[in-house]
């Protein structure tokens, strides 16, 4: 695992993570990574395809509000979290809404899906998607709040469901993120993120590409060391499951972030052989 990062390059990454995802609110055509590049590698105009690769029905993309899916995701939480009726949800790190919407109507009129985001330009985008979910939907069960997923803005034991999707790996200070995770889940709460992570150290040249950080690669964690923070965060039951098809798809479709990490590779290597996307399950114990 890379050593703690000062305060000060702490916030230098979130300033860079930040002014990305705004470009990518104001602007889905141009992408923090480079011309029509999402923050997690598709291209805006892939984005449904990407999406039904990772497991969103064409049911759950087509009731989606426009402009919802910019092609952020690495994986598909909602599925993972196998919501319920009456359930509280929280997404952290819900851009323009997409799973949140998502997941607001599994969990229907008497639950609640709750999105955090530290953007204001995909707050304000979400908070616009937010009249088409009430008025396609009839409910009025989501809302959307602005804060840093390391300082939830969120009341302790308040939360049966977390998700999230391609975000943790952009935080400065993931263990923190794993520790407010356990503080708000209700006791019995339980976990369901997907991620990017590592299977093995990128070589220093691909950490070097600036767009990589943005592009959930170089802040990516081991995914030994995933595992060890959530459980130092109290989590228990915790289940890991790589899914090296994402990258694979990435690398086929000849994605520009994925091309470069590809020039800085050993002969021979080929990003699935580094990266993955990475479920993870994980449960608050009620004791």
């Amino acid at each position: 695992m890379n050593p703690p990062l000062t305060e000060d390059k702490n916030e230098a990454m979130r300033r860079m993570v930040r002014e990305g995802y705004a470009k990518i609110a104001q602007d889905t055509s141009a992408g923090c990574c480079g011309p029509g590049v999402s923050c997690c590698g598709s291209a805006p105009q892939d984005a449904d395809k990407l999406a039904r690769e990772l497991g969103y029905s064409v049911e759950e993309l087509k009731a989606l509000p426009d402009g919802a899916n910019m092609g952020l995701s690495c994986g598909n939480p909602a599925a993972l979290a196998a919501l319920k009726p009456g359930e509280v949800v929280l997404d952290l790190g819900s851009g323009g809404g997409f799973d949140v919407f998502i997941a607001g109507r599994k969990v229907g009129a008497t639950g609640r899906a709750i999105g955090v985001d530290m953007t204001p330009e995909m707050l304000a985008k979400a908070r616009r998607n937010t009249a088409g979910y009430r008025k396609e939907t009839g409910l009025d069960n989501v809302e959307f709040r602005l804060g840093e997923i390391e300082h939830l803005p969120v009341a302790d034991n308040s939360v049966d469901v977390i998700i999230s999707n391609c975000v943790i790996n952009l935080s400065p200070a993931k263990p923190q993120v794993w520790r407010e995770m356990a503080r708000v889940l209700k006791p019995d709460g339980r976990v369901a993120v997907s991620d990017m992570a590592l299977l093995k150290p990128l070589p220093p040249e691909a950490l070097k590409i600036v767009e990589a950080l943005v592009g959930c690669v170089a802040g990516a964690a081991l995914v030994s060391d995933t595992e060890r923070m959530a459980r130092e965060a109290g989590l228990t039951d915790i289940v890991l499951k790589t899914k090296p098809g994402y990258i694979e798809a990435m690398t086929d479709w000849e994605d520009p972030l994925y091309r470069k990490i590809v020039e800085h590779l050993p002969t021979g290597t080929k990003p699935a052989d580094y990266i993955t996307s990475l479920e993870v399950q994980a449960q608050k114990s009620n004791r």
